[in-house]
């Protein structure tokens, strides 16, 4: 996880295990509850904001491992579309704030610009809706599930702490 702080050992453990405890209540089907377990760890400190940034550098970075590893020799290549609420796929630019925020996050942290992706979740922390900021980080989790699901798939390594149930 070498594009979040790993300064302090004990904050990376705590919001691995909420980023793990979320992933967990997603695969339940209970969005609403991984939110909460993500606000619960979040808000818990002095460091709200930071804590925020740093879960989500933290799923991204994860995202951006297994999309490399998917696309590293693999038969069938990873391809990101968007969707309009109607199920249209749209251009990346036409979609809502929190996809399109989403999007780009995801594509810097692929290409190794580790700058550009926390610039996009530091705009969306400061200028963001509490519903907007909520969409990304479900999308995050979203993304991460469905990522891992299809490297265990394929035989590829995934993370212990993404992948328990």
């Amino acid at each position: 996880m070498r594009d979040v702080d790993e300064s302090d050992p004990a904050r990376r453990q705590r919001l691995t295990n909420a980023a793990a405890g979320a992933l967990a209540a997603m695969r339940a089907g209970e969005d609403d509850g991984a939110l909460d377990r993500v606000a619960a760890a979040v808000q818990s400190t002095p460091n709200s904001h930071v804590d925020a940034r740093e879960l989500m550098l933290l799923l991204f970075h994860e995202c951006s491992a297994m999309v490399s590893a998917l696309g590293s020799g693999g038969t069938t290549p990873v391809k990101m579309q968007v969707y309009d609420d109607d199920g249209h796929e749209v251009p990346i630019d036409e979609a809502d704030p929190p996809v399109r925020t989403a999007v780009r996050t995801l594509l810097a942290q692929v290409h190794g610009d580790t700058d550009g992706a926390k610039a996009q979740i530091e705009i969306a922390l400061t200028n963001a809706a509490p519903e907007e900021m909520a969409t990304l980080m479900v999308q995050a989790l979203r993304w991460t599930l469905r990522l891992s699901e299809e490297c265990v798939s394929r035989g590829l390594a995934v993370p212990s702490w993404v992948r328990e149930e």
